[in-house]
């Protein structure tokens, strides 16, 4: 016989020990569990495994409920439809297996069901099998119309709303990660909780018309049970009509209650479940924070209470109590707020210690004064606070200009508006703004202005219109694909726009050391063969300003120094050393602008133009400059708005793709009305770049 390469017995039949591994996996256990719940609907059961098996639907309602209380957000039980289905599909399974024994064995006396459905039955009947019809009624009706209906509702009008406004959250989301607020990972993890959180209450949405149905059934069931158990004891078993009237509903209500009360649990689950949107923390710790900590609302449930004691005929002694413990817990919260907050007191420094004279030379590179009114923003408990915010934009720009930004220092400052702010770069301002706490900066992506009631301003960074609005209106607003930014981010946002405009300033000679001390071991050969013998320091620092300066990431320092080292023996005009560095760079650059299709978009210049700047180039060598007409100087400008603008209605971002003799003369002019447009030359084209024309000047 061959051998297979299979090992072990073949043909045998598994071990008790393998058989149950199986059981145990979850998958299994859940398929055995369904198969269970099909063998109730087909199969008769006796009356002590009944037993045992409403038992356990008594106290897995009990198990949901609780866990619907104790999560602290709906997304922590995702599985809550899939276990609302299988418990409601296990309730029909009980009450069909209980129609079976009724019917077949009710002649027997109320037992003939179990003991857990006559129990049930004895208890709420109190004697009279009408008081238990009208109680089981009354149940079926609380669960149907308004427990199940409530929540369903809910999970209804959650399900449209939270789909309406995915794609205002995820844009809300990619705003933050541009804005360096979140790393990429952060914002997969949002973007997944979006997702679930959609898929979720559509699911709870389906998920809720179980419960009716089931009540729906329950009801039919005990008509069934009522009618056909007295005309099978009366016209097969021959009892009189009332005791088989008495009996059978004993064990009908019973039945009804058994399977009832559990799904009435698990409907105030998926109450709780569905009502916690939006709500952070247990349900115990959410409804004390928010009903038992305001004490003019204590003080008014004091009140009330005492005055309803005193009307005559009413009972004292629990409204009183109601009365007393109200006013107590109001006067301690009210004593708890009226605390002044803990206050920090520094010791005195020794006249030796004082602060040198000499340390009020030093200039801060980066600086955020704050009016009174926003000191809250550096110790924000609820939200993430502006220190934090800073750290992770300070990361960001690192990761993609390739140099650490100076240390942001953050005072108070008395003479700016009390929500207002003032960003100074190396002490000299370079940007203010103004921001409300405890509202929300609500802008159009399309540009245009917010139609929601609130303070309508202009972003700070950009000059976009903008509205503050109220935290209340968050909803509406994300319904309507608004952007949505807290006051923090406001800030966060200007300051990133202000450090890009002036990273060349902040990249001092300090700086440009600290990066070649830092290259990896193998490269610093590299440094010590150009620094000082073919260029100095100073001149690596201007050729990273200039690359800064048209926002180039000088992240691959490596490639950087070896195209300054092969053209400075040749020249010392920075202009020249940084073009043969764009040169090194082409394919990060090519990388960088390329579009959404992969391609490079860009916008050539006519011959006549290349022509024109190249005949306006006056002066020998290094010194060339450029001296073109001014109508002419007008019309260029002209005709690169105009290219632009129709490149942009088109959904592109093009660069303008010149000559390498007139690149930077092209630039200088361009930079100063479009400064955020790239200009490259054909030099900087990696060979295989894919290259689409959008435009023509």
């Amino acid at each position: 016989m061959a051998d297979t390469g299979v090992s072990g017995r073949l043909g045998s039949a598994p071990s008790a020990k393998e058989m149950w591994g199986w059981i145990a996996r979850g998958e299994v256990g859940l398929a055995l569990g369904v198969v269970g719940i099909v063998v109730l609907l087909i199969l008769p059961v006796p009356a002590f495994l009944l037993d045992l098996l409403l038992a356990l639907s008594i106290t897995s309602s009990v198990l949901i409920l609780m866990t619907s209380l104790l999560i602290k957000k709906p997304l922590e039980f995702t599985a809550f439809p899939t276990v609302l289905l299988v418990t409601t599909l296990f309730r029909l399974g009980l009450n069909i297996a209980s129609t079976r024994l009724i019917l077949s064995h009710g002649h027997e006396g109320a037992h003939g069901a179990g003991h857990v459905i006559e129990t049930f039955g004895r208890l709420m009947m109190g004697g009279s099998f009408v008081i238990g019809v009208i109680v089981f009624a009354i149940l079926v009706l609380v669960n149907f119309v308004v427990i199940t209906k409530g929540s369903g509702r809910i999970a209804e009008v959650s399900a449209r709303f939270t789909l309406d406004s995915l794609p205002g959250k995820q844009m809300a989301i990619d705003a933050d990660l541009s804005a360096g607020l979140i790393d990429t990972e952060e914002a997969k993890k949002r973007r997944k909780e979006l997702e679930q959180e959609s898929t979720f209450f559509g699911a709870m949405d389906g998920a809720s018309k179980f419960v009716r149905g089931d009540a729906v059934a329950g009801l039919i069931i005990v008509a069934i049970n009522v009618i056909g158990g007295i005309l099978i004891g009366v016209i097969q078993h021959k009892i009189p009509v009332g005791q088989a009237a008495s009996t059978y509903t004993i064990m009908t209500i019973g039945d009804g209650l058994v399977s009832q009360i559990p799904a009435l649990i698990i409907s105030i689950a998926a109450g709780f479940l569905v009502s916690k949107a939006g709500v952070e923390g247990a349900a115990d710790k959410a409804l004390v924070t928010q009903l038992a900590m305001n004490p003019v609302s204590l003080g008014m449930v004091s009140a009330a209470s005492g005055v309803i004691a005193l009307i005559p005929g009413m009972p004292i002694i629990p409204f009183a109590l109601i009365s007393v413990g109200a006013g107590v817990l109001g006067w301690r919260r009210s004593q708890k707020a009226a605390e002044p907050p803990p206050i920090e007191i520094l010791p005195d420094l020794p006249a030796d210690e004082e602060e040198p004279i000499a340390q009020t030379l030093a200039i801060d590179e980066i600086k955020i004064e704050l009016g009174y009114g926003l000191l809250g923003l550096i110790n924000d408990l609820e939200g993430r606070r502006l220190t934090d915010q800073i750290k992770a934009l300070r990361k960001t720009l690192a990761a993609d200009f390739g140099f650490v930004m100076p240390s942001v220092r953050i005072l108070d400052n008395m003479r700016l508006p009390s929500q207002g702010y003032c960003i100074r770069i190396k002490e000299m301002d370079a940007g203010s703004g103004e921001v409300r706490l405890g509202q929300l900066m609500a802008m159009d992506p399309r540009g245009g202005q917010v139609e929601l009631p609130g303070e309508h301003v202009k972003e700070p960074a950009f000059g976009l219109p903008a509205t503050w609005i109220d935290d209340g209106l968050r909803e509406e607003a994300t319904f309507r694909g608004y952007t949505i930014v807290d006051p923090a981010t406001v800030l966060t946002t200007h300051l990133t726009e202000i450090l890009k405009e002036n990273m060349p300033e902040l990249l001092s000679y300090a700086e440009v050391q600290k990066l070649l001390a830092d290259l990896p071991g193998q490269q610093k050969k590299l440094v010590e063969d150009l620094v000082p013998s073919v260029v100095s320091v100073t001149t690596i620092q201007r050729v990273l300003q200039a690359l800064l300066r048209e926002r180039i990431s000088i992240r691959d320092l490596a490639a950087i120094l070896e195209g300054v080292g092969e053209a400075a023996p040749h020249t010392s005009s920075i202009t020249l050393l940084v073009e043969q560095v764009r040169a090194r760079l082409a394919r990060q650059l090519c990388y960088a602008y390329r579009g959404d299709d992969g391609a490079l978009p860009i916008v050539t210049l006519s011959g006549e133009w290349e022509n024109a700047f190249a005949e306006a180039l006056v002066g020998q060598g290094e010194e060339k400059q450029l001296a073109l007409a001014p109508s002419r100087l007008q019309e260029f400008i002209r005709g690169v708005r105009e290219a632009f603008e129709r490149a942009a209605l088109a959904g592109d971002s093009p660069v303008l793709l010149t000559s390498p003799a007139i690149r930077p003369y092209v630039r200088s002019i361009v930079e100063r009305f479009r400064g955020q447009t790239p200009v490259m030359s054909q030099n900087e084209i990696h060979a295989r770049a894919r290259l689409k024309t959008v435009g023509v000047i």
